[in-house]
């Protein structure tokens, strides 16, 4: 810009300078009193033909005044503008663009116009330049913070959600967490919905472990107080026999019955306590003991078992030709066959027809299905029925009492062996299975 300012300031001294026949000089007297057709500010040095005086100086704003320029400056100006060509020069703290010519009858005139036009429109042009870029860049950054908040309000919704389930009481009681990142704000093909719809399946995960906790909490308050009662009972027993026993010391008979239901029921707590530490070590994950176990053998044992036992049913095997073998505990697995057992002798009535099944699968595991024609189980009992403390209704007469940890085990230890355990039941045809990897 300062290039083509300079080139039309240029433009002018040349114009000024050979208009016509050159500068209209019309002496007065001396650089002080002159008429020059030229405007204020001009610089003007006349050095006339044939000699070696020369005098210059700068109009002023005055009709016909001009400020008298040094002798030293004149040569200066001179020699700098003999060239003929526009150059810069410096005058009394002033820039000028001067250029110099020769007329027919052989005066040198030198002629130059001030840069002030110049340098003021460069600074104005500076001035504007700075201001414009300001205003730009206070635009810009406004429309970018507005960009910016309007592209992240989403993402500001999906905190808000966070914050709001952060500010809820997790830790106890029944706690379930209503509080999602609305549908809108869950589209996975956008960074923000992908954040919005992570947020949701972490939300369902933490929803879905909370449930679980409460559910293990509450069973674990069923099963103490479960367990206390169970134990309680035969405390109470032991406890009112032992008064009995301190009051009729010379009663032997009395005594002997005393101690004999003293000892009954210390049995029975001893083996209830039993089933509860195995309950506890199958579900602290201990691994149980490997080695192959002989079940066709194992289930004609616990049969025969079970014909001392209970005489009165009727004990039926359904066994293939081939041994059938699993890797296993074996005291285990007998305890789960035993346990099946004992549930059919306790839980159906005499005459009763219980049939006994091992067989592989096609899976390559092995199944045991333990078969009785008694009353049934009703649906809600079947639904619980191996869980802890469960016990069948009046319809499944109970020959002894128990616990209900019986199915409990039997659960317990085929999961601990990887398989699983179920039943099925309807009157006159209930199938408890076991299957095992």
């Amino acid at each position: 810009m300062r290039s083509y300012l300079t080139g039309q300031l240029d433009g002018k001294v040349s114009d000024a300078l050979h208009r016509g026949n050159g500068p209209q000089f019309q002496a007065g007297g001396g650089p002080g009193s002159v008429s020059i057709r030229q405007p204020p500010g001009t610089l003007i040095v006349i050095k006339p033909a044939n000699s070696l005086s020369a005098a210059g100086g700068i109009l002023g704003e005055e009709v016909n005044t001009a400020t008298q320029l040094p002798a030293a400056t004149v040569r200066r100006l001179l020699n700098k503008a003999s060239d003929a060509k526009a150059q810069s020069a410096e005058v009394s703290g002033k820039t000028f663009r001067i250029e110099s010519t020769t007329d027919p009858n052989g005066n040198v005139f030198v002629l130059g116009l001030p840069t002030d036009d110049i340098d003021h429109t460069l600074g104005n042009m500076i001035a504007w330049f700075a201001l414009l870029t300001l205003l730009g860049v206070f635009a810009a950054g406004g429309a970018g913070t507005w960009l910016v908040r309007r592209q992240l309000k989403p993402l500001h919704d999906v905190a808000e959600t966070a914050r709001e389930v952060s500010a809820q009481n997790l830790s106890t009681g029944e706690t379930t967490i209503h509080t999602r990142v609305a549908e809108g704000l869950t589209d996975t093909d956008t960074e923000v919905g992908q954040v919005g719809a992570a947020l949701n399946t972490l939300l369902e995960h933490v929803d879905s472990a909370l449930a679980a906790r409460h559910r293990s909490e509450q069973q674990v308050r069923q099963f103490v107080a479960d367990a206390s009662h169970e134990l309680r009972t035969p405390l109470s027993t032991i406890h009112g026999y032992a008064e009995l026993s301190r009051r009729t010391p010379d009663d032997p008979g009395a005594l002997a019955t005393a101690l004999n239901k003293v000892e009954t029921e210390a049995g029975r707590m001893s083996a209830l306590v039993e089933d509860l530490l195995l309950l506890a070590r199958l579900d602290s994950g201990r691994p149980l003991v490997r080695e192959d176990v002989d079940l066709t053998r194992l289930l004609l044992e616990a049969v025969a078992d079970a014909r001392v036992l209970a005489p009165d049913h009727h004990w039926r095997f359904d066994l293939p030709d081939e041994p059938v073998t699993a890797t296993g505990d074996a005291d285990r697995l007998h305890q789960v066959v035993t346990n099946l057992l004992n549930n059919a002798r306790n839980h159906t009535p005499a005459g009763t027809t219980v049939t006994v099944r091992v067989q592989a699968t096609p899976a390559g595991g092995v199944r045991i299905d333990v078969h009785d024609d008694g009353p049934g189980l009703p649906e809600d009992i079947a639904a619980a029925a191996f869980e802890r403390f469960t016990r069948g209704d009046s319809s499944r007469t109970r020959a002894s009492g128990g616990a209900g940890l019986g199915l409990s085990l039997v659960s317990a230890i085929a999961a601990a062996h990887g398989g699983t355990a179920g039943v099925v039941s309807r009157p006159g045809d209930t199938t408890f299975t076991v299957e095992l990897p």
